[in-house]
This record gives C-alpha cells, sequence and structure tokens, in this order.
C-alpha cells in the first residue's frame, strides 16, 4: 500500500507529512482552551448517561485521540456529546441494575464504532439526507428539556431509589410529592453555578464558565463544611489513566442492546458531519463523509476497550477548538492527552465538587440545546408544514417516550414521510404568453385557467419520478379543453420516469382528440430518447419538438413561434370548415 493511499485511510499521518511547526502553538492554546472547558463538560455528560463521572474523563481522553487521528476533520473534537449520552442513558435503564451493567455499556460502545465503520466502508455518506434538520431540532429540544428535568432531583438533593431505572416523568412527580425534602444548600450551590456560567457568558464567550461554576463553590463548601449539612460530592476519582479491558461479548447483551447502538451510531454520525461541514465552510477543508464515518467507528471501537461509553463530534467544544485557532486534528489529540495530565495530577481534588454544581452545569447545558432562533424560524415557516409538524412531533416524543431510540427513529420516518407527501406534486406552472414591446413576449403565471385561451405554456419543473405522476396527469387532465395550442416547456425536469412519461402521453393524446396541438419545448438528450423509444416523437410530429439550446430563450422562442403557425392553420381550418356548412 503506498503512503498515499495510506495516508488517506489514516489522515493523521497526511498531517504529520505536511505539518509546519509555526502552527504547533496554534493548536497548543487551542487544545488547552478546549481541555478547560471540556472537562466539567466530560463529568456532567457522564452524569446524563448514568454513570461515575470519571466514565467521562475516560471518553474525553480516548474518544478525541483517536477521533482526530483517524476522522476528517481538522477541527473536530469528539468525545462525550450530551444528546449520544441521553440516547445511553434511555437504552441503558432497563439494564444499569444488573451487575453487568457496565460490560453492555461498553459493549454498546464497540457496537455503535462497528456500525459506524460498516456504514463507511459500504460508503452511505448519503444516509445523513435521511434525518432532516428540523428532525434534530426537535430532537435537541427535547434532548434539553429532559436534561434539564433529569437534573433536578440532584439540584435539590432530593434522594431518589433505583432512580436509575425510572423515567424523568417518574422523577418530576417523585420529587414534586417530596418538595419538603429539599436542600438549601445543594439549591444554593447549583443556582450559584448556573448563575456564574450566565455571568460568565455574558462577560466573554472564551470565559470557562462551566470550569469557574465548579470551582467556585468548592470553597463554600470547605469554609463551611457544607458536606456535613448533606451536600454531596462526587466523590473520589481514581488517579489514572484509562485501563484496558476486553470487552465482553455476548449475544444476549448484544441482542439487547442492539437498537439502542443503532439509533446512537446514525446521530453520533449527523453531529460530526454536521459539525464538519459547519465548520469547513470557513476552513474550506473538503469533508469526506465516509472518512469521518470510519473515523468515528474506529473511535468507539478502540474506547470500548477502555472503559468509554459512546461518544461523537462535539458541537460546542469543536466550535471553540476553531475560534481559538486550531489548524490541524493535532488540536483535539493534545486536548485528550491534557485530559489525562489532569487526571493523572489533579484528580484527588475532583471530590470536592458537589454535585449540585455539576446538576447546574447540565441545567444550563438543556436550556442551551433548545435553539430558539431556529424553532422561531421553523413556525415562521408555516406552523402546519412538513417541518414544523416533524420538528415537534419529535420533540414530544422524544420527552414522553421512555427508549429515546424509538423517538428518532419515529422522527426520521415521520420526515421521510411527509418528505414523500410534498415530492408527490407535480411542480408545474401555466403561463400565458402575449406579445410586448419591441417583440418581446411576456409570459404571465396564472394559478388555474379558467378561461379558454389561444397559446398555454405549460412549465414543468424538478423531479417528475412515480410518486408524483398522479398528481401530474390530474393537473394537465383540468387543462385538455382550455387552449388551442400548448407548449409543454422541459427546460427545467431534471429527471422524468416511464410512470410520469406514461401521464404525459395520455395528457399528449388526449389533446389531439380534442383537436388541439402540442409543442415541446427545452428537450433534453435523455428526454429526447424516451420520445423516440416511446413512439411519441411521431405523434407530436418533428417539426413540433424543439431541443434544450444554449442560448436561454431560442427554444422557447421557436416553440412560441410554431405556436403562431399552429394557430394560424387551425383557424384557416375552422373558416374552411364553417365554409362547407
Amino acid at each position: 500500500m503506498s503512503s498515499l493511499t495510506l495516508g488517506k485511510y489514516i489522515p493523521i499521518l497526511e498531517t504529520i507529512r505536511g505539518y509546519k511547526k509555526e502552527n504547533l502553538r496554534k493548536d497548543l492554546i487551542a487544545a488547552l482552551t478546549v481541555t478547560v472547558v471540556g472537562i466539567p463538560q466530560y463529568m456532567a455528560y457522564a452524569l446524563i448517561a448514568g454513570v461515575s463521572p470519571v466514565y467521562g474523563l475516560y471518553t474525553g481522553i480516548v474518544a478525541a485521540i483517536i477521533g482526530s487521528a483517524f476522522g476528517c476533520s481538522n477541527q473536530l473534537i469528539t468525545g462525550p456529546t450530551n444528546a449520544i449520552c441521553l440516547i445511553t442513558a434511555s437504552a441503558m435503564i432497563r439494564y444499569m441494575g444488573l451487575p453487568n451493567a457496565y460490560q453492555m455499556l461498553f459493549l454498546m460502545t464497540f457496537l455503535v464504532g462497528v456500525l459506524q465503520i460498516i456504514y463507511g466502508v459500504i460508503k452511505l455518506g448519503k444516509v445523513i439526507d435521511f434525518v432532516s434538520h428540523t428532525v434534530l431540532i426537535g430532537f435537541t429540544a427535547g434532548a434539553g428539556i429532559l436534561i434539564a428535568l433529569g437534573q433536578v432531583n440532584t439540584l435539590l438533593s432530593i434522594s431518589i431509589k433505583n432512580s436509575a431505572e425510572m423515567s424523568t416523568m417518574e422523577k418530576m412527580y417523585y420529587i414534586i410529592t417530596h418538595i419538603n425534602q429539599t436542600n438549601y444548600y445543594a439549591l444554593g450551590l447549583g443556582v450559584m453555578t448556573m448563575a456564574i456560567i450566565v455571568i460568565c457568558r455574558k462577560i466573554s464567550k472564551n470565559l470557562p464558565g462551566a470550569l469557574i461554576g465548579i470551582t467556585v463553590p468548592i470553597f463554600f463548601i470547605i469554609v463551611f463544611a457544607l458536606e456535613k449539612k448533606g451536600v454531596k460530592l462526587t466523590g473520589t476519582i481514581p488517579s489514572a489513566l484509562p485501563p484496558f479491558k476486553m470487552v465482553e461479548f455476548s449475544l444476549t447483551s448484544a441482542k439487547n442492546i442492539f437498537s439502542g447502538a443503532f439509533a446512537i451510531s446514525i446521530i453520533g454520525l449527523v453531529e460530526a458531519i454536521s459539525i464538519s461541514k459547519a465548520i469547513s465552510t470557513n476552513t474550506r477543508q473538503k469533508i469526506d463523509s465516509n472518512q469521518e464515518f470510519i473515523g468515528q467507528g474506529i473511535s468507539n471501537i478502540v474506547a470500548s476497550f477502555f472503559q468509554c461509553f459512546p461518544s461523537s463530534g462535539s458541537f460546542s467544544r469543536s466550535a471553540i477548538n476553531y475560534v481559538n485557532g486550531a489548524t490541524s486534528r493535532f488540536s483535539g489529540i493534545l486536548s485528550g492527552v491534557f485530559v489525562a495530565l489532569v487526571l493523572l495530577f489533579f484528580a484527588p481534588y475532583a471530590k470536592y465538587i458537589p454535585s449540585p454544581c455539576l446538576a447546574g452545569v447540565l441545567i444550563v447545558t438543556g436550556y442551551n440545546l433548545i435553539d430558539q432562533k431556529e424553532i422561531k424560524k421553523v413556525v415562521k415557516a408555516g406552523l402546519f408544514s412538513s417541518d414544523s409538524i416533524a420538528m415537534w412531533v419529535t420533540a414530544v416524543l422524544v420527552i414522553v417516550l421512555l427508549n429515546l431510540d424509538y423517538a428518532i427513529y419515529a422522527g426520521i420516518a415521520l420526515s421521510i414521510v411527509l418528505y414523500l407527501k410534498d415530492t408527490n406534486k407535480a411542480p408545474i406552472k401555466f403561463l400565458i404568453p402575449s406579445q410586448g414591446k419591441d417583440s418581446q413576449i411576456i409570459e404571465h403565471e396564472v394559478k388555474s385557467v379558467n378561461n379558454s385561451v389561444d397559446v398555454l405554456v405549460i412549465q414543468l419543473e424538478g423531479n417528475l419520478y412515480f410518486g408524483a405522476a398522479s398528481d401530474l396527469g390530474e393537473k394537465l387532465e383540468s387543462i385538455v379543453t382550455k387552449s388551442k395550442v400548448f407548449i409543454l416547456r422541459m427546460k427545467y425536469v431534471t429527471t422524468i420516469d416511464l410512470t410520469s412519461l406514461s401521464a404525459l402521453t395520455v395528457f399528449i393524446r388526449n389533446v389531439r382528440e380534442a383537436g388541439g396541438t402540442i409543442i415541446i419545448s427545452g428537450v433534453k438528450s435523455d428526454f429526447d430518447l424516451m420520445l423516440k423509444k416511446s413512439n411519441l416523437d411521431t405523434v407530436i410530429g418533428l417539426d413540433n419538438i424543439f431541443m434544450s439550446e444554449n442560448d436561454v430563450f431560442a427554444s422557447s422562442t421557436n416553440a412560441l413561434e410554431r405556436a403562431r403557425t399552429a394557430l394560424t392553420f387551425v383557424d384557416n381550418a375552422n373558416k374552411l370548415a364553417a365554409g362547407y356548412n
């Protein structure tokens, strides 16, 4: 295998070959910034997944290093994300009480990686197109609400027995009925963290609000001995690198968690590709979706052997990485290395972090997931439009359904159904030509043809496939007797299949039987071939078929000239017939 081919499949080799020393400082600064922002996120997101914060740090180390080495984006930071952790918690909720729960979790990480590599190998990069933007808006909004509600009991320090096995709605009911158990010291610390994050964001987006928000309360914990007053702390985090451990394979376990793994594999890739493409609009880097699939898959497979839960590309950390000057994938690798150093030398201090403060970080995160601007855009486009319906239904399903993977499948299925509903409408315009100044032809678009006209231009557009054939036939049938001469303008048709061609054939024959004339303009070579194979060219007449030409208006102008000739012929024929009568 040549070095160029090897570099294609292992992008880090290409980066090493072309790396410039002057970029090291930029990558170091970006990596340090990502580390400062990422550490509290890794710990907090682990709580969403229902596991100890240390597993979030493990995932932040391994996923960032491997994802950056094998992914296609120079700025993408792979690691724990709120959406993936939420789906992970949902998929594992029935199994967290079992002795082999963590083995099942790491097996799910492995399965996610395998699925993602399969997608990349068989080049399913286009699969992302089936997950609409509005479904993602609805999913993240619903996820944001779930994340925030799921942390209320920790914020109030209300203990819930077997909470890992309860749905968010069940937790909320328990909290409401036991609100008198609220620990106000814990609530105060959590609110303090949220306030610090909000204030830091208003001062500067570069301030690590989450890190400051969980660090400042430690002072109050130590000075006022709040642990003795019922404030729960994160607890001891082992001061060691992620340990290597074989994944325990079990067919039964794999079957139980496969649905969750499949959902995570899809959403994880949607996140990673969306973020990579968003950043590439500024960096001009070409994004290979299939290579990113493989990179994310390798990241999850390797991570599964180091006690990590599923991961994906993080929008917030990737954006911070880019804004702070990251020039290559080394920034992502270095961020993982820095987290490992923090874990080695500063882990003992993490035990003083109050759990309500991490809950405060997650509540703010959940709120920020609700993209109010995008929601307003979708609603403004139409409250009952397909996009709006897909968004609201997905959001509600995420909140209501116990298994988030079902909500994702339902959202994707709904977006496809609504897409098919919209695309089964044939894009068609009715235009009435008239004579303007200096022999200029003016075309007036009409919504419907109520009165008969001499010449009617029927402008067909887009993809005329079998799903739109019925609608096309109905629209054409309604105007068979509305004109003496019809000009079928095909210039803007991208594709047409045999079913839609059949609808056109019926229309052409009906017009001719009614004594009208059909002229076709803007005919492309592929459509011309279809006309010949179906013998429609002889039915219409070669004089009435005008090929698409380089001159924008040439085909239409020629068709209109032919229409005038046809009109003269029809009028003369009618006069002659009247003379005989």
